[in-house]
């Protein structure tokens, strides 16, 4: 049977009171590296000072880089750590890691941290904070294993036992010519079937598929997915290799993408964090607020506009949210789809005019078919087939017009470069409260001679 070692928090937080350093080391660093960020995270900051003392700045940075510690967390937990041993530990994470730390501190602290930790961990790290968020050399490490073209399989394996401590992956080991300029790729696996007097050049694949230092996170995101990567080069213009991008950032920033663009879809300016303190979280939402109260301030000023039509049959405005709500429902499913196509590149430019028809289409039918069904319930409820008929018919114009703005808005603000995401839900719905407003009370004021 195969032994389990369990993360007992109660024991380890026993041991941490009792500074027995011992036994805690030896049940700590037997844990499995998650575990031992879970506890870290969760034994409050008077226990982890006493952490800081029991463990090295090495073992602190690889639990650092397991945990899920927020962004806007970092700060408070290097604060509680003497800044020397703080840099130490910043130090010894992998490039790409300790980037992402140094990226949300103030640039005051960043210097300090650089200016305290090994000199060539420093200018590893110096070389990757200057390039722009979001892109590939953003979250690129520079700790990769490269052989020359020219080298044998036996010179290759030496090199790769020399550098694999220190390097983020090495099942890919990648191929460079005289000029430092990526020419191929070679497996790990390729690598130890070979016989040892091969010449790499022979054995490598020279179709290699990179990303440039300066594509979007979102699009290196996306090569990685369609070509099952554990790993893909980063190279510059002249296709030098400048890093790797593994596969584990890669897992981040979809999380990241995914987050942000629910955000958006929520009206919600960011839900990278989940946020304790109600006045940050009422932060982020209040723009959005006050540009959909504008909005519905003018469906209520619309609403006033056709007070005469609704004082002669007030039953009218019973149904108004009916309508608008079951519009703004269709116009968010609609944009669901268009947003979601857009992020998997599943819409190309040929096939734009065909989702619109498509939707168009379905708009149609659905709008028909509710239209149907709410006039049987009115008129099963009221005895009112005017009224029944009158609001069918504006459910039918609404559902169709919404599903079209639904999906025409996130496609033309793509056209415009700017995120569809941003045609959040919140703001389709309201929109579509205007247009469903003007349509129903339209008809109803045309046709009001007939009621």
């Amino acid at each position: 049977m195969k032994s389990e070692i369990v993360l007992d928090i109660d024991k380890l937080r026993e041991l941490l009171n009792n500074e027995d350093i011992h036994s805690f080391r030896q049940e700590y660093l037997a844990l499995h590296p998650y575990d031992r960020a879970t506890f870290y995270e969760e034994v409050g900051a008077e226990l982890r000072e006493l952490m800081y003392f029991y463990l090295s700045p090495k073992e602190l940075a690889e639990i650092f880089e397991t945990s899920e510690i927020e962004e806007d967390e970092y700060e408070e937990f290097l604060e509680e750590m003497d800044a020397t041993y703080a840099a130490e530990m910043i130090s010894y994470m992998f490039v790409d890691n300790a980037v992402d730390v140094l990226k949300e501190l103030d640039k005051k602290k960043v210097v300090s941290y650089l200016t305290l930790m090994d000199k060539e961990a420093a200018i590893q790290i110096k070389a990757l904070l200057h390039y722009e968020e979001y892109t590939a050399g953003s979250i690129m490490t520079t700790e990769f294993v490269t052989v020359s073209e020219n080298s044998t399989v036996r010179s290759a394996m030496t090199i790769l036992r020399s550098e694999a401590p220190s390097a983020e992956t090495i099942y890919y080991i990648f191929v460079v010519d005289d000029f430092q300029r990526l020419t191929g790729v070679v497996s790990l696996r390729d690598l130890i079937i070979a016989d040892e007097d091969t010449l790499i050049r022979s054995i490598m694949s020279d179709r290699v598929v990179s990303v440039s230092v300066s594509d979007d996170q979102e699009d290196v995101a996306r090569t990685i997915q369609d070509y099952d990567f554990l790993a893909v080069p980063v190279v510059d213009f002249q296709q030098h290799i400048l890093g790797i991008i593994t596969v584990d950032d890669i897992i981040d920033v979809i999380d990241e993408e995914a987050s942000d663009d629910y955000s958006k879809l929520a009206g919600v300016s960011t839900m990278d964090t989940f946020d304790k303190n109600p006045f940050s979280a009422a932060k982020k939402r209040i723009p959005w607020l006050l540009i959909l109260l504008i909005l519905g301030m003018l469906t209520a000023n619309l609403i006033d506009l056709f007070t005469e039509t609704i004082s002669q049959v007030a039953l009218l405005a019973a149904f108004i949210p009916l309508i608008a709500g079951t519009a703004g429902n269709s116009g968010t499913q609609s944009l669901a789809v268009a947003v979601r196509g857009i992020a998997t590149r599943d819409i190309e430019d040929e096939s734009k005019i065909k989702l619109l028809i498509r939707e168009a289409g379905t708009g149609i039918i659905t709008g028909v078919i509710c239209a149907i069904f709410v006039v049987l319930l009115i008129f099963i409820w009221k005895h009112e087939l005017v009224i029944a008929l009158l609001v069918g018919a504006a459910m039918m114009v609404s559902i169709f017009v919404a599903t079209i703005s639904g999906s025409f808005i996130p496609l033309f603000m793509h056209k415009l470069k700017v995120d569809p995401a941003v045609a959040s839900g919140p703001f389709i719905t309201t929109l579509n409260d205007v247009i469903s407003v003007v349509i129903y009370l339209g008809l109803a004021t045309v046709f009001l001679s007939s009621l």
